[in-house]
């Protein structure tokens, strides 16, 4: 997977993997994010000098947005079902989020550790769409611990 030296990759299209589950359809990832906490350290030096050091902290949980047009397909809508009503341990996934290149060989993996769903919508289905040749889609929100590339 890994790309030659000075050699840049052009996201083709995405997928998702979830428990060795690939849903390849994914078009546009957004919001993927790994982030910490900033601890600020103030001190004087041995020479009297006041300082301000910044130290790596906690970690944060993020939340990635995965949009999709509307398919068959119902894994997401079943997905979310599994976290409703406080049963989210089940629903609780390994997963990761894959980058593929214009040939469907995977370039990147992003891997979410203890993500589920946080919800599902379904755009645009409005009254005055009925008629227009727009695709639907599917957008998915999915919280997670921890974000790790590989």
């Amino acid at each position: 997977m890994a790309l030659p030296d000075m050699d840049t990759s052009v996201g083709h299209s995405f997928g998702l993997e979830c428990d060795g589950v690939v849903i390849k359809q994914i078009g546009e990832v957004s919001g993927l994010t790994a982030e910490q906490d900033v601890i600020e350290l103030k001190q004087n030096t041995a020479d009297g000098t006041y300082v301000t050091k910044k130290l790596p902290g906690r970690p944060k949980a993020g939340e990635v947005t995965l949009t999709r047009s509307l398919t068959a397909d119902n894994s997401f809508e079943k997905w979310v079902k599994d976290s409703r009503f406080g049963k989210v341990n089940p629903a609780r996934k390994g997963c990761a989020i894959i980058v593929f290149d214009h040939e469907g060989n995977p370039v990147k993996r992003y891997v979410l550790v203890n993500a589920w769903p946080k919800s599902l919508e379904t755009v645009p289905l409005e009254a005055g769409d009925a008629g227009d040749a727009g695709v639907l889609t599917e957008k998915i929100v999915i919280t997670y611990e921890q974000m790790d590339a590989d």
